[in-house]
């Protein structure tokens, strides 16, 4: 496979139409559309259309009832089939709001608490992390390196694609490095974060992270269209993910790997349509109480990975973004083949998805990342318009 150590090493810096979607209510075509759907309809067909612009994307913003699909290319370069809300695709790190949904929502029944530590719920893992509390892992502010920016993990993942280790050893990449040093807010984007909320949720309930995602968030949010596999397949039909290498053609790499190398931290696989359904939900607080919602608002600076729309601040397990147009809050995401935003308004009423289909981040083409950043935003100033 052409060259699976460049996307490897991408993945550890982590035809046109416009649409109704049958949501809670019929929506009314053409309901409050106007410029600003416009400029993104156009900014969209122009991205697809770069010479080095990903085979698709898919906005989907949703205003109440009212919700919008605005695609460009298509969802699979051998069929040339069109992408829909309803294909499924690696939600990457936005992964990492499920996992804080859970937690949160196990906090809001006293099973967890935000200053539970690591040596309470994991003692083998190392003494240097015991005292690091469930709040600093949720905010990233726990210091712990980050496991898929290893050699040794990148070295591991390259030999063995698509057979991952239980998610308790992806930490042994990390557990011998010291903590990172301190500055500021201490405020430092770490995969093993989520990895340990995984963990301390398997713990304190004794049942599977699994179960847990399953019985806290898919279930009372009717999330039919969400799953976190271990392995490399994603359910039909799903938007396939692309290698965009200069000067050669796209390559598909939807299976390069398993899910279980990322799990708590970047494996579930949506629809736009669930996704929307998840954001909504879980920035209205709809899953846990007022005290547990109170303290997951309280926000850091802090760009998520990658940076979403205007500036970024973190909160548990949730980004602030605060665009010219208005503030929602959701999460980010890239893996190889995919980019991912996702955001609500405080009250839910109002959402936007963003899934295009390669990666693509600041470093690895900063051209095209500022015009998806720009999608981004427009995408919110068309739900909050």
């Amino acid at each position: 496979m052409r060259g699976r150590a460049v996307i490897v090493a991408a993945l550890i810096l982590v035809l046109t139409a416009l649409v109704v979607i049958p949501a809670a209510q019929p929506a009314t075509a053409g309901t409050n559309r106007g410029p600003t759907f416009f400029a993104l309809n156009q900014a969209v067909h122009r991205f697809v259309g770069m010479p080095d612009g990903p085979p698709g994307i898919i906005v989907v913003v949703q205003r109440g009832s009212d919700s919008t699909a605005i695609t460009a290319g298509v969802a699979d370069l051998a069929t040339k089939q069109t992408i829909t809300s309803g294909d499924e695709m690696r939600l990457a790190s936005v992964s990492k709001a499920y996992s804080g949904a859970v937690a949160l929502a196990l906090v809001s029944s006293g099973r967890l608490s935000l200053s539970d530590t690591i040596g309470k719920w994991l003692p083998s893992l190392p003494g240097a992390w015991s005292k690091i509390t469930l709040r600093q892992l949720l905010n990233h502010t726990s210091r712990i390196p980050d496991f898929s920016k290893q050699k040794a993990f990148a070295e591991a993942l390259l030999a063995n694609l698509q057979n991952p280790p239980p998610p308790a050893d992806l930490l042994s990449y990390a557990e011998t490095l010291p903590l990172l040093p301190r500055h500021g807010s201490n405020y430092s984007y770490s995969n093993s974060d989520n990895i340990i909320v995984g963990l301390m949720v398997e713990a304190a309930t004794g049942t599977s992270y699994e179960d847990e995602l399953m019985s806290n968030v898919l279930v009372p949010l009717g999330l039919s269209h969400t799953t976190l596999p271990s392995d490399s397949t994603i359910p039909p039909p799903f938007v396939h993910g692309y290698d965009l290498t200069p000067h050669t053609p796209p390559e598909d790499v939807s299976s390069l790997f398993a899910a279980g190398w990322t799990w708590a931290a970047g494996a579930v696989v949506a629809t736009p349509t669930d996704t929307s359904r998840f954001i909504r939900a879980y920035a209205a607080g709809r899953l846990i109480n007022k005290s547990t919602r109170d303290a997951q608002f309280r926000f850091i600076p802090g760009n998520s990975e990658p940076p979403g729309p205007g500036i970024n601040e973190a909160g548990l397990a949730l980004f602030r973004y605060t665009t010219p147009c208005g503030t929602v809050y959701g999460h980010t995401g890239n893996t190889a083949g995919y980019t991912q935003f996702a955001a609500a308004n405080r009250d839910g009423s109002r959402s936007v998805t963003v899934s295009a289909s390669a990666q693509i981040t600041p470093t690895t083409n900063s051209a095209l990342f500022g015009q998806l950043r720009n999608i981004d935003e427009l995408a919110v100033c068309a739900a909050l318009s």
